[in-house]
């Protein structure tokens, strides 16, 4: 069934804004996996702050073309073709993505944009295999927090030793 202009030009908006919205984008071919396994991996997806859309090559070629994104050509990736946004982690779409085509092999990223710029299926993998921002941020916290446990140690060894050496003077009298 072929979809009217309007219907056109109301998906190539709403895909639009989700572009302006999303931090980064990952494009997966999603050829030959079943529906009902798309159905989990979107759940997975709204509980990281992303969004899976499938839409025609075509009418997001449009409105990749309107936004600041640049380098994408949704025309020339092969198969079946989803587009991911992810709004909060940059990193959690192609984490998730790369997760899932371990179990689904059907699944294969085919590219994604970060920072406004498109970057290859590979460079994608390498952005999967980054930790998180709440990783990254809790090791943040764990290297600020390294020198001052360390320094709240010694001082407390002092005080321990001077109580120990008061002890025995007073075990001597």
């Amino acid at each position: 069934m072929a979809i009217t202009k309007n219907k056109k030009q109301k998906i190539i908006k709403e895909l639009g804004e989700k572009i302006d919205k999303a931090k980064s984008v990952v494009f997966a071919n999603y050829q030959g996996v079943s529906a009902n396994d798309i159905n989990d991996l979107r759940t997975k997806f709204k509980e990281a702050d992303s969004e899976y859309v499938v839409a025609k090559k075509s009418l997001m070629g449009l409105a990749f073309g309107k936004s600041q994104m640049k380098g994408v050509k949704t025309k020339e990736m092969e198969g079946e073709v989803a587009v991911v946004f992810g709004y909060v982690d940059e990193v959690a779409p192609a984490k998730l993505i790369d997760e899932f085509s371990k179990d689904h092999k059907s699944m294969q990223m085919v590219g994604g944009v970060i920072e406004n710029k498109f970057i290859d299926a590979d460079r994608v993998k390498e952005l999967a295999k980054l930790p998180s921002k709440i990783e990254l941020y809790a090791k943040v916290v764990g290297s600020i927090k390294a020198p001052v446990s360390g320094f709240v140690n010694v001082l407390g060894g002092n005080l321990r030793n001077l109580v120990y050496v008061l002890n025995a003077i007073q075990e001597k009298k």
